[in-house]
Parts: structure tokens; C-alpha cells; sequence
């Protein structure tokens, strides 16, 4: 019998929650009892995806006072979190960025410089995806350079993609979803789940980039020379050559004003969350400084601005905020942490903690909204770290990289199931280069936390 979970997420969540609540929870209070009952009922909502993700938080925020976990205007306390408005200041740049066409033009510009073969062409499709996604959502970032990649594939002699006989079509749109996935450990802003971990750590954006852009170059680099052995090109280069790339570029004619002054805002903002050490300015700021010279020199309106923020998203980041209050200041986390803690033993080995919540992670994150995870495993491991008297990101970064790890189904990540819409690749393929890309990846990311990260998460 077939089941209908989203339909069914409603009265399960609801079920759930009820259940919870007539389960006894010593040592835990009203408060706390009724914030892990919430708990329960947004994690099926949200892996259902019953409702809009933002919906549910909605819910969470006017329920708590109903249930006693808070009142409302402490249940509405994420929304004066900094990193929404960080969240604002990167989705405006992210437009303004795509609307004057500065994307399209990197695209062109790297394919000429880097050369026409089928292994440069995956170069250039990855590492594009992959640096526009440090600092643009990578959806978009995927779905702008897509229609590029449309093109560069019929240049290279490859007749009907869609029937998934071409490794080299296969390669290139999955090598571009991966890409944009790897590209945004870099920053902050890059991916949900590391704003979701900054929210709570406050590592400053540079000290994030310090170790988060060596993460992505490493990963962008395996997934490069990965997908390539996966899928061994079957092509040999561009029919025609450069020529047609610089036709290409012809046809963009040169740099207009607006790319220009796009390109120097971003640079300018890029700078100033380099030296926040030197300026006293706070990344939170300067994401608004730059969203605010994109809207003041007309690089974008406010039109334009408003109907590309992702306020979902936002609506849905402030929900699952106050969730994450609810249950530290009710003492829940810490009344579910305790018997996390006493798996492991009475004095259990960080590394091994770090392990299996990024493998507990990685394997949740296949089938569920890799936001909606982050929101409840990342508070989680703040209270584990402080618990066990260690520094607040010790575990919450690595499980924020370990939830972006979305490379083995199409319903892991948008830009996967992008790829998969194309045609070009179907699901045993995706799986058959995104198993190893997952394993490397824990592998990578504990390498970098456990090395160049260190003096950054040990804050």
C-alpha cells in the first residue's frame, strides 16, 4: 500500500506530538516536556514537507505561547538574529550578480582561458558553479549557468543528450550540482546550513573563509577528476574550437556599466568581510552595504530585489531559530543530550562523536531538506559541545558541512534534481558518483576541522 507522506504529515505530526506529551520526562518540566514535543512535530513536518517549509515555522512561532514553551515575544527572537539580515544582504548581491550578467560573462571568460577539451570544459563547469555559490545561493548559481552548459554540450558533438548515452553531458550537469554544493562550504552565505551554524557559533565570516574556501577548492578538485573517471568523456573537444567561445564572448560585447560597477560592489564587499579585523565592521553589515550600493547605483531596483529574496526561506530560518531557543532555554536539549552523551560512554571520544553525527547527518540528508536538518541537529550540537565543556562549533560545523553533503539522490538537493531533470543522467548513476563524493567529503571535511580549522572552531 502506497503511502502519502505529505498528505499524511498533518495528522502524523499532530499524532506524534500527542504521543510525546503523555510520554513522562523526568528531571524535565512543563516547558521543556512541550519544546521536545514541538520538536517532533516540525521534524515530520518539515520531512514530509506537509506545509511550506516557512509555514511550519510560522506555526512554531504562535504555538509556543498556546503550549507554554515561550511567549510570543520571545518565540519571535530569531527573527532579530544577525544572520537574517545577512541572509538579505547575500540575496540581493545574488541578483544584482545575475541580473547585469556578470555570471554569464565569468562563464564565457573562464572556457576561453581555461581551454575547449571535455576535461577543461568539466573544469570550468565545477569550479564556475562552485566559486559563484561562495557567495550566491547554489541554486541559482546552478540554474543560471545550466542553459550555458546546454550549449556547450551540442558544441562538443554530443547528438541527443536526453537519451543518457553521453558520459561527457552526464559529467558536465552533474559535475555542475556538485560543484555548486562544494563551492558554497567556502563562506557563510554560502550554503543554509552554514548560516544556520553561524547563527550559533559567531565564527566572523573571515575566519569561516580562512578554512571553509580550502574545503571547497579540495572537494571542487575530487569532483572534478571523480566525475571525469566516472563518467570518461566520449567527445574530444568543441567542434570549432575557441572560435566559438570567443563568438560567444563576441556576441556579450564589452563589459557594460552596470557589470562593472556590479563587479566592484562585490569586490568591495568581498574585501571588507576579508578585513572585518581591521574595519570593526561586522559581516552582518556589510552584507547590507553591498546589498544597499547594488539597489543605490540601480544595478538592480527594489522590484527586482524584493521579488528575489528568498523571504521563505528567511520566514523559515527565523522559525527554526526560535525552535532552537525554545529548546536551550527550556533545558530540552539538554535533557535529550544526556543520553546522547551516555552512548558513547562515560568519557567518550570527540572524534568519534563528530564521526557519527556527520555520518547520521550525511545519510538524513539524502531525504530531507538538508535547511530543515541543519535547524535541528546544529542546536543539538551546541548543546552536546557545552555539555561536554568543549568549544560551541566543535561539532555544529562539521554537521552544518556534513548536511550539505546532498549528492546521492535527486530529492537531496534542488541542484541534483535539476540535473536529473535534464534527462542526461538517471538515478543509479547519480548514486554511482555520489556515494564516493560522500565518503570523501566526511573524510575531507574532517581533515580541514581537525587541522586548518582548529584556531577557528576552538574559539
Amino acid at each position: 500500500m502506497h503511502i502519502n507522506l505529505q498528505k499524511s504529515g498533518i495528522p502524523l505530526a499532530i499524532i506524534a506530538f500527542i504521543i510525546v506529551m503523555l510520554i513522562p520526562t523526568p528531571g524535565l518540566d512543563l516547558a521543556g516536556h512541550a519544546a521536545i514535543a514541538l520538536l517532533v512535530f516540525a521534524v515530520i513536518m518539515w520531512a514530509t514537507e506537509a506545509l511550506h517549509l516557512a509555514v511550519t515555522s510560522l506555526i512554531i512561532l504562535f504555538i509556543q505561547p498556546i503550549i507554554q514553551v515561550a511567549s510570543f515575544a520571545d518565540a519571535v527572537i530569531g527573527f532579530a538574529n544577525p544572520i537574517i539580515f545577512l541572509m538579505i544582504g547575500g540575496f540581493i548581491i545574488a541578483e544584482a550578480i545575475r541580473k547585469s550578467g556578470l555570471a554569464q560573462r565569468f562563464t564565457y571568460v573562464m572556457l576561453n582561458k581555461f581551454g575547449t577539451t571535455p576535461n577543461r570544459s568539466l573544469f570550468v563547469t565545477v569550479f564556475s558553479t562552485g566559486l559563484l555559490s561562495a557567495f550566491i545561493e547554489n541554486v541559482v548559481a546552478f540554474a543560471m549557468l545550466l542553459p550555458i552548459i546546454k550549449q556547450i554540450i551540442p558544441m562538443m558533438g554530443v547528438n541527443n543528450p536526453e537519451n543518457g548515452k553521453s558520459n561527457f553531458a552526464k559529467a558536465m550537469v552533474l559535475g555542475a550540482s556538485y560543484g555548486s554544493l562544494a563551492g558554497g562550504f567556502g563562506t557563510e552565505i554560502g550554503t543554509a546550513p552554514n548560516l544556520m551554524a553561524a547563527a550559533y557559533t559567531h565564527i566572523p565570516f573571515v575566519d569561516w573563509m580562512l578554512f571553509g574556501i580550502p574545503l571547497a577548492f579540495i572537494m571542487m578538485l575530487v569532483i572534478w577528476k571523480g566525475i571525469g573517471r566516472i563518467f570518461p568523456p566520449e567527445v574530444k573537444g568543441i567542434v570549432g574550437g575557441e572560435g566559438i567561445i570567443t563568438a560567444k564572448i563576441e556576441e556579450l560585447g564589452v563589459m557594460a556599466r552596470k557589470e562593472k560597477i556590479a563587479l566592484s560592489i562585490l569586490i568591495i564587499t568581498i574585501g571588507l568581510w576579508i578585513t572585518t579585523g581591521l574595519t570593526g565592521l561586522d559581516s552582518y553589515s556589510i552584507a547590507l552595504i553591498g546589498a544597499v550600493l547594488m539597489l543605490a547605483f540601480k544595478i538592480i531596483d527594489w522590484k527586482d530585489a524584493q521579488s528575489n529574496v528568498d523571504w521563505g526561506l528567511i520566514v523559515f530560518f527565523g522559525g527554526a531559530l526560535s525552535l532552537g531557543a525554545a529548546l536551550l532555554n527550556t533545558g530540552a536539549a539538554e535533557w535529550l543530550i544526556k543520553d546522547i552523551i551516555s552512548i558513547f560512554g562515560s568519557e567518550p571520544s570527540t572524534l568519534l562523536i563528530m564521526v557519527v553525527l556527520m555520518i547520521i547527518a550525511v545519510i538524513i540528508t539524502q531525504v530531507m531538506s538538508n535547511i530543515a536538518l541543519s535547524a535541528i541537529l546544529v542546536p543539538l550540537s551546541v548543546t552536546l559541545a557545552i555539555a561536554q565543556g568543549q568549544p560551541i562549533g566543535i561539532y555544529a560545523v562539521p554537521i552544518a558541512i556534513a548536511c550539505s553533503l546532498s549528492f546521492m539522490f535527486p530529492m537531496a538537493d534542488p541542484t541534483v534534481a535539476m540535473a536529473y531533470g535534464t534527462k542526461y543522467i538517471n538515478i543509479k548513476e547519480i548514486m554511482k558518483a555520489g556515494i564516493p563524493m560522500v565518503i570523501i567529503g566526511i573524510i575531507a571535511t574532517l581533515f580541514v576541522i581537525l587541522t586548518i580549522a582548529i584556531p577557528f572552531v576552538l574559539t
